[in-house]
């Protein structure tokens, strides 16, 4: 086994979504197939898709995911999909170097300029200490009971990442707060359905981050499937009471939304999105909660 790197790009050519699939041609299948259940890191390149002009990418790394079985593509010749699982977006996106500090070693070159011959690879083996640092600054910080970093490395053994019988990875409590980071941050504390923005005195936000696709129902830890909700709202869409348009438009069970609660919700009916493309809810995941869970049918 060993760790790798995926590049994929917010608007991919291939057939990637990442939070479940990863889509690549029959070059990288030597690498993809080491990492079989290993662990991986997601990279977003400065390119946002085939289009040559689209250069807005954020250049970081992003998400880590689980391989967890290569398929070939029925459809296309040479091609083939990886499958992950357990797939968890990094709190802080990070990116490929700071200062003259490479995170991965193989993209520096002697003289310290960039290698943007393995750059241009899609699919990279990465060091388990490459790994294991770059999981680390994604999650810095980030401690599911709230204390400082500093305390919890003296009060407790520090983790290792990319372990599964010992990895914080694994753990709902801090995969969800986590998630619930992320969420945050890409909302701005304020709920997509409502416009409410509470704060209390002591800077919690009101709102919750709410899965799309259920984790009960293998739902990924991802910001494409999350959207942000006030507490009421939140409830009623885990219910199938709300959901989402593919367009974004909120949709209703009219006859289960009580007018105090239909006056609450944004004028123009539509939710209110992230303006970062690549936390933006996908429609895999909106379909999924209008078919499986929605009562306005």
């Amino acid at each position: 086994m060993a760790k790798a790197v995926f590049t994929t790009k917010v608007s991919p050519a291939y057939d990637d979504l990442p939070e479940v699939r990863y889509h690549f041609p029959k070059t990288y299948l030597n690498q993809a197939q080491q990492a079989v259940g290993d662990w991986i890191v997601y990279y977003e390149p400065r390119r946002e898709g085939a289009n040559m002009s689209g250069r807005a990418g954020r250049q970081c790394y992003f998400a880590t995911a689980r391989v967890n079985r290569i398929e070939p593509d029925a459809s296309r010749a040479d091609h083939f999909y990886a499958y992950v699982t357990d797939y968890l977006e990094f709190a802080n996106p990070v990116s490929f170097r700071e200062g003259s500090t490479y995170f991965e070693s193989s993209l520096r070159k002697v003289d310290g300029s960039t290698n943007k011959g393995q750059f241009g690879r899609a699919l990279r083996l990465l060091l388990p200490e490459e790994y294991d640092l770059i999981c680390r600054m994604g999650f810095a910080d980030m401690q599911p009971d709230g204390r400082p970093e500093k305390e919890m490395m003296v009060a407790e053994p520090q983790v290792e990442f990319g372990r599964p019988n010992r990895v914080q990875l694994f753990e709902r409590q801090f995969r969800d707060a986590a998630f619930t980071r992320v969420i945050q941050r890409a909302y701005e504390s304020t709920c997509a359905m409502t416009g409410l923005k509470l704060i209390n005195g002591g800077g919690r936000c009101e709102i919750e981050a709410a899965h799309i696709r259920p984790v009960s129902a293998d739902g990924p830890d991802s910001p494409r499937n999350g959207i942000a909700l006030s507490r009421t709202v939140h409830w009623m869409f885990d219910r199938g009471i709300l959901s989402i348009s593919d367009g974004g438009e909120i949709l209703m069970a009219p006859k289960l939304v009580p007018d105090p609660v239909k006056r609450m919700l944004n004028p123009d009916g539509r939710v209110r999105l992230p303006a970062t493309l690549a936390w933006t809810p996908h429609v895999a995941f909106l379909r999924y909660h209008r078919e499986h869970f929605f009562k306005g049918k």
